[in-house]
């Protein structure tokens, strides 16, 4: 409530169209009355205003998590349908104490950032976080409320599991302890240690030193890259949702360090250092062990296939697949354009097929693609620090002209 108003200034006085959105995970029998009171809150202001639903059957076990996962993704789809960069989160400084008192005793959840991107994948693509409020204590902007006049919904589901117990360990701290900020709240991990979330908030340095490699496949970093830049490097490359963490991760970071020559597979990534050389990229391999299902596509829609690229066919008929057991049915224009990335890329490759034939095309060829790991890394390692940096173009994300 306190950040609908905030919002809601700095939208006129922008000249920004504003829309709240309100996520009914559909887990309180209060939860209908509760969106007609924020839709009534955003109208009353000038908001435009939807309701997204969480439909389906509900988790027994760890339910927190997916109900943040659907959220995050309900969010998302709606920012994009609505053609929005950022969304606005109402964080506080709060939050932050309790998430690090959950992370102290085993949550896995991520650091809190005033700008991030979000976390929900392939949804979240090309989506920022803000939250400008993670200086305030929820109590201060309670009061700002009260002295307006304001109310707003306590929701008796804070009061369960890990977040709830946060909270009321916290509640017996004097005032002034657990909500400040410190260099560890934010994610600043020293090197060498393990930062439980990778996307930590300071620009990485010396990680990706070169631009991806043709056709967006493969990203080249140094040897001395950080754990969670690794992590980051190695989710965005391979399409997965969330990065990988464990003893794994530890020892492929030691071999890199170490300066060790060899060739590693990790979550869906194919790893290859040799020399002062490496190169991280789609394991092909793993779309045999784990098959990528087809997509058909249907003219002007955007597709995401293998979490790795967006691709918009313009004609009827065509299906997206994989290079793999297909590089040899190519036509030759084809496969001069696939051989200029890597060998062990080359399966990983989209092709597309018309009406069930087995002549494929590589996909640039009948659609419009994007490659989405170079753009995802860029917003991972904080290297797009802005609203008007969304709107650029990544290196990778389209093939180099005279390849066409």
């Amino acid at each position: 409530m306190a950040l609908l108003d905030l919002a809601v200034m700095w939208a006129k006085g922008a000249g920004r169209p504003l829309l709240a959105i309100t996520v009914d995970h559909g887990l309180n029998p209060d939860s209908a009355e509760w969106s007609r009171r924020c839709e009534a809150a955003a109208r009353a202001v000038g908001a435009t205003w939807i309701e997204r639903r969480w439909h389906g059957d509900k988790p027994k076990t760890g339910l927190p998590a997916a109900a943040r996962r659907a959220r995050h993704a309900l969010i998302a789809d709606a920012a994009r349908e609505a053609g929005a960069r950022v969304v606005l989160f109402a964080h506080t400084a709060d939050d932050i104490a309790e998430s690090d008192w959950m992370r102290d005793r085993g949550a896995t959840l991520g650091r809190l950032r005033d700008w991030s991107p979000s976390p929900a994948w392939p949804e979240g693509r090309g989506l920022m976080l803000l939250r400008p409020l993670l200086e305030e204590r929820r109590e201060s902007l309670r009061a700002g409320l009260r002295a307006a006049g304001r109310d707003w919904i306590e929701d008796p589901g804070n009061a369960g599991f890990g977040r709830g117990a946060a909270r009321r360990a916290l509640s017996l701290l004097p005032v002034g302890e657990g909500g400040s900020r410190s260099e560890t709240d934010e994610g600043r991990a020293s090197p060498g240690t393990h930062d439980p979330h990778p996307f930590a908030p300071e620009r990485r340095q010396a990680v990706v030193r070169s631009s991806p490699l043709p056709l967006g496949e493969g990203i080249e970093v140094d040897r001395s890259i950080r754990l969670p830049d690794l992590a980051a490097v190695l989710v965005c490359v391979s399409g997965g949702e969330a990065p990988t963490r464990g003893d794994r991760l530890q020892r492929l970071a030691e071999r890199l360090n170490a300066g060790d020559h060899f060739t590693a597979t990790l979550a869906g990534a194919r790893v290859e250092a040799i020399g002062e050389n490496v190169i991280i990229g789609r394991e092909a391999g793993e779309l045999r062990r784990h098959p990528v299902p087809d997509i058909a596509l249907q003219p002007g829609e955007p597709e995401v296939w293998d979490g790795r690229y967006e691709i918009t066919a313009h004609e009827p008929g065509w299906s997206v697949t994989a290079a793999l057991g297909r590089l040899n049915a190519l036509s030759g224009a084809d496969r001069t354009i696939v051989n200029t990335a890597p060998s062990w890329a080359r399966a990983a490759l989209p092709v597309l097929i018309r009406d069930g034939r087995d002549a494929p095309v590589l996909a640039w060829r009948a659609a419009e693609v994007r490659a989405l790991a170079p753009r995802r890394l860029s917003l991972a390692l904080g290297e797009t620090t802005q609203e008007s940096d969304l709107a650029g173009t990544i290196h990778g994300e389209t093939p180099p002209p005279d390849l066409f």
